[in-house]
């Protein structure tokens, strides 16, 4: 991946999962939903992700479309989070969402905290 502006980026196997999860919570297809991703203090290395999916754009949140997935973050975890991608891997090593983060200066075995 090649960062070229500032955006937050979804892998094709991260794309592939959210529209598996959002068929499962029968909101695909649904223009009004889409993936909330932030930023929370805590964890093991002091800031953690996370994602949810949300119908409500608040006034100073940033929206992004990445392969047709619409990704909304606020402000303050967009600092944290530009020209991060979200990625998935269903391996032995670990199941789930993980973040190819460019802006983390360190990050935990577990990959859902990072510090920077």
């Amino acid at each position: 991946m090649v960062a070229t502006d500032n955006s937050i980026y979804v892998s094709d196997k991260a794309k592939i999962r959210v529209q598996q999860l959002m068929d499962e919570a029968g909101i695909n297809g649904n223009p009004d939903y889409f993936l909330r991703v932030g930023v929370v203090g805590g964890g093991c290395s002091g800031l953690s992700y996370k994602l949810d999916f949300d119908n409500e754009v608040k006034p100073m949140d940033q929206v992004f479309e990445d392969k047709g997935i619409r990704i909304v973050t606020d402000l303050k975890s967009f600092l944290y989070l530009v020209n991060t991608e979200l990625d998935f891997s269903d391996g032995l090593n670990g199941k789930g969402f993980h973040f190819n983060n460019p802006n983390a200066s360190r990050s935990c075995g577990c990959g859902e905290s990072f510090a920077v």
